[in-house]
């Protein structure tokens, strides 16, 4: 576990396959209603981040955040990182994968 992230084997494995295609990565958990579940898993530095998003920790070495409301809502949890089988939010890169990542408390 780094920081508050654990990853397990399969989504490591699936960082791993898109690092080798995309380069470093981040992964963000949104505090909106649409795909609000799922990390979205970007090229890092894709997404600018605001003064309200907090790092969690690191996933297979890359950065996790959250934004801070989401956070306290969740009760600041330990969470894991898990890979499923289905479709990505569209702005997600493991889409091309046929799986999405999860992030559980």
């Amino acid at each position: 576990m780094t920081g508050r992230i654990a990853v397990t084997d399969a989504a490591r494995e699936a960082i791993a396959r898109l690092e080798e295609v995309h380069g470093r990565l981040m992964f963000f958990q949104s505090g909106g209603s649409c795909d609000g579940s799922s990390p979205l898993c970007l090229r890092e530095g894709e997404l600018v981040l605001g003064p309200h998003d907090r790092l969690l920790g690191e996933a297979a070495g890359m950065p996790v955040y959250i934004d801070e409301e989401q956070d306290v809502r969740f009760g600041r949890p330990e969470f894991v990182l898990d890979v499923a089988s289905g479709p990505a939010s569209e702005f997600s890169l493991e889409g091309s994968e046929g799986v999405h990542f999860i992030l559980r408390p």
